[in-house]
């Protein structure tokens, strides 16, 4: 019999719209169960990788996505391995190879968070159990699956004419928030400073799926042409993991970049307010994170159930979007 192959979780430009979607009903029915469910639906879904160990491969710190992967693994009956950068010989005295090989003779799947998406893509060619990417450099589709469940709980299943307006950085997170967004038919402005510009490949694949959809995106230097009408508004840390030398320098860059009263006034009345956090205050003001109209702590939470959607596809059912 010919073995499938492993599919992986890389990026959400590797999926399709409708396995995109997939991913975010099947969060949201774990979701269900995990807030409302009899003990029957726990035990079910218990046995499911009982004895099974997933591991945690993490170059990086990490708050979220540590609690909500070991919580998802956990659901499921496995035993969640945490093997951070300072625990096994990675990089010190073992090559990623040798790491990969031994790891995943041993484990039901890998959780990822690395560096460069070099590294992720070296994980995936070598592993024998499937690789979700929980952040790299260029990637972080986990927090897309949950961004996207968020938003669907706001706007119901009518997505066509929500306008999410990101002010910020680009990097990894709004690669794949981009590509999921106008994947699930909305419409995406993205206000970057002068000087920083998007990957190219992220725009060529934005491009390609915003004329198949029909759907709507732009990237401007102006943050009030984001902010203008916006159903969503949207940033993450100016400083990421690795930045802090340059902490002054991208400060002065991002200066007019900071979502406040202004900017929100110029939303939509009732725009909600989303960060994948830590936050930090040169990004919001206090007036709009902690305001009714933000939704980043009912944000956070989803990344459990999109960590569990993620085991479910990948993991238990081998890649198979349609079980």
């Amino acid at each position: 019999m010919t073995q499938m192959p492993i599919r992986h979780l890389i990026s959400i430009k590797d999926l399709t719209s409708q396995e995109l979607e997939a991913l975010v009903n099947k969060a949201q029915y774990y979701k269900t169960i995990f807030k409302n469910g009899d003990p029957n639906d726990f035990q079910a879904n218990h046995i499911k990788l009982l004895g099974k160990t997933v591991a945690l491969i993490f170059s990086k710190r990490s708050t979220r996505t540590r609690v909500s992967t070991e919580g998802a693994a956990s659901f499921f009956g496995a035993q969640p391995m945490f093997l951070g950068k300072d625990n096994i010989q990675l990089g010190v005295n073992e090559s990623l190879y040798d790491t990969v090989k031994v790891v995943s003779s041993m484990v039901s799947c890998i959780f990822a968070r690395v560096n460069s998406h070099e590294e992720i893509q070296s994980l995936a060619k070598f592993s024998n159990v499937p690789i979700i990417n929980s952040l790299c450099d260029t990637y972080h589709p986990l927090q897309a699956i949950c961004d996207m469940l968020t938003i669907k709980e706001q706007f119901t299943d009518d997505l066509t004419n929500v306008k999410v307006g990101w002010i910020g950085d680009s990097n990894n997170v709004i690669n794949d928030m981009l590509i999921a967004c106008l994947k699930l038919k909305m419409n995406v402005s993205v206000a970057i400073p002068e000087g920083i510009e998007m990957n190219s490949d992220i725009i060529h694949a934005a491009s390609q799926v915003s004329e198949e959809n029909e759907t709507s995106f732009e990237v401007t230097h102006d943050p009030k042409i984001t902010a203008k009408d916006a159903n969503i508004l949207v940033t993450d840390t100016f400083i990421s993991m690795g930045e802090e030398k340059e902490k002054e320098t991208k400060l002065n860059q991002f200066k007019g970049f900071q979502i406040n009263s202004e900017l929100a006034y110029m939303a939509d009345a009732n725009f909600k307010f989303m960060h994948c956090l830590p936050r930090h205050k040169e990004e919001v003001t206090d007036d709009v994170f902690y305001s009714p109209n933000s939704i980043v702590f009912e944000q956070a939470e989803n990344r459990l159930y999109a960590a569990m959607a993620a085991i479910d596809i990948f993991v238990i059912n081998k890649g198979n979007f349609n079980a």
